[in-house]
């Protein structure tokens, strides 16, 4: 049901935590499975110097956490805001229809940091 790749970043989440001192944070869930996801950023010229989640959730919730993380470690928030959940889904070598929307979640939360971010931040 599940690729190697989903079942490594569940057994074997990365960036599990949080950043107390966060510059963006986002939060997104959905009331119908329960999944919560909670995404911390810490920006340093432009990139994404460091990423932390907190998921409460399935396997695919968790995995796709951690992917995302991966993902846009190092990247410009430019770049980052690009990230789609097909592409998360894509990176984990595919998900189950049912679990699809796991995926949207994961980049809902980061592109829910990053306007976070911005909000904070003055232009």
């Amino acid at each position: 049901m599940y690729s190697e790749k989903v079942m490594d970043h569940f057994r074997n989440p990365r960036n599990v935590g949080e950043i107390a001192d966060a510059d963006g944070i986002g939060e997104v869930g959905n009331p119908t499975c329960g999944d919560i996801m909670k995404i911390y950023i810490k920006v340093n010229e432009g990139k994404i110097a460091d990423i932390k989640f907190k998921t409460f959730g399935c396997g695919a919730a968790i995995a796709t956490s951690s992917m995302v993380t991966e993902m846009v470690k190092g990247k410009t928030l430019d770049d980052a805001v690009n990230i789609t959940n097909r592409q998360v889904a894509e990176a984990l070598d595919g998900l189950p229809p049912i679990k699809m929307h796991c995926s949207n979640l994961a980049a809902d939360a980061l592109h829910a940091a990053i306007e976070d971010y911005k909000k904070r931040r003055p232009q």
